[in-house]
């Protein structure tokens, strides 16, 4: 007769390098990304289940990076399947868990969802280290197809591909400064022609009267513009990283920054059909250009990004010593779950966007650098409204 205690898997023979090999992708305790929530999706299409997994077996718990039908992030180990399929070469399917020792007393098993089939690709490191499975679970016994086994392990080795890229991210960033300097030089390198083709293209789109061959090169503009949105990204990241961006503070005039996001930012919002206002300013400040451009220019990007419609507004006012630049938008706003998470790189405010989650990132490390002060307030119903606290010249 069965225990009625649920069976918690052994630990892996390596377990402590395993854990090590785990932490160093940095991945746990991480948002939600596009990226990883396609590869659930597709498992649970192809193997035509309702539960789909990226799971990672950490120390005590397993954490997944994304799920659909279960409808949480985490589980304690006694509720872990993975955790006994880490152990196995490549490869668990279990047909009735039911009819199994190690999981017919499982808490997921006995209670909701009522998993009764489970079947899960490992996730391997290149030296063979196991970290957890892309797994999907069904309520009704089953078995999978060779072709649906074979769709699993491939979406298992996508998942290890992208957890290598992250790591090699932030491993990059470490890299001497002439290699993050050649990434922001190339970033740079690279958009100009970009710009060239999108003004191009803007040309053509004003000169032509039908609605759809105008449409058809809105589509390419829109395009067009995200690529140098990515390589701005790029350049400022590598900038950063590498601790080339020392700011160079001086007094110069605040409207020379706002010239320039105005005829940066102004195709973009066009594109969506919204109206970019930004208010003029007699304001003498101290900063650094260039830095100042690119914190003003992601928020204002970003503003635009989340806006379907309505308007994206740049102002300023004076406070003390001081000018606080404001960009709102009437967009859907920031829920306030996300907002102690809001500047940390690779989060998405909508996890279906598109982009590296990036911006706001380069906002904060920017404006630490320079001293400036960040405040975010938001409201899903009319927008967000972020602030950047400036100090004004001494003749000002």
């Amino acid at each position: 007769m069965a225990s009625d205690k649920p069976k918690v898997a052994a630990l892996h023979p390596n377990e402590t390098e395993r854990l090590k090999a785990l932490r160093s992708y940095g991945i746990l305790d991480t948002g939600t990304e596009p990226s990883f929530d396609d590869i659930t999706k597709i498992a649970s299409y192809v193997c035509q289940t309702p539960i789909s997994i990226i799971s990672l077996v950490d120390d005590g718990r397993q954490w997944f990076k994304s799920e659909i039908g279960l409808g949480v992030r985490q589980t304690p180990m006694e509720q872990s399947i993975c955790a006994h399929a880490i152990l196995e070469h490549s490869f668990l399917e279990v047909e009735d868990v039911t009819k199994d020792a190690r999981f017919n007393c499982n808490p997921l098993v006995t209670g909701e969802p009522h998993v009764r089939f489970y079947a899960g690709a490992l996730l391997r490191t290149p030296d063979g280290l196991p970290l957890g499975t892309v797994c999907v679970l069904d309520d009704k016994p089953r078995v999978l197809s060779a072709e649906q086994r074979e769709v699993l392990a491939a979406l298992a080795r996508q998942v290890m591909a992208q957890m290598e890229f992250r790591r090699a991210l932030v491993l990059a960033d470490r890299l001497q400064r002439n290699i993050s300097r050649l990434m922001a030089v190339a970033g740079h390198d690279l958009k100009q022609p970009l710009q060239v083709m999108v003004m191009a293209i803007d040309r053509i789109r004003n000169k032509l009267t039908d609605e759809k061959d105008r449409e058809r090169l809105n589509y390419a503009i829109d395009a067009g513009m995200r690529m140098a949105e990515e390589l701005d990204r790029l350049a400022e990241t590598s900038v950063l990283g590498a601790g080339l961006g020392a700011p160079s503070l001086h007094a110069f005039p605040l409207q020379d920054v706002l010239d320039s996001i105005l005829v940066n930012w102004r195709l973009h919002a066009e594109a969506k059909g919204l109206e970019l206002t930004v208010l003029p300013s007699k304001a003498q400040i101290v900063s650094d250009s260039g830095m100042l451009r690119a914190i003003l220019g992601n928020l204002v990007g970003n503003a635009i990004k989340y806006t379907d419609r309505g308007r994206v507004l740049v102002g300023c006012r004076k406070r003390d010593n001081a000018v606080s630049i404001e960009v709102l938008d009437t967009g859907t706003g920031i829920p306030s779950e996300q907002l102690s998470s809001i500047f940390e790189a690779f989060h998405q405010i909508n996890p279906d966007s598109e982009g590296l989650g990036l911006g706001l990132s380069i906002v904060r490390r920017t404006a630490e650098a320079l001293g400036h002060e960040i405040a975010l307030k938001s409201d899903l119903a009319r927008g967000s409204h972020f602030t950047v606290k400036v100090p004004l010249a001494a003749h000002t």
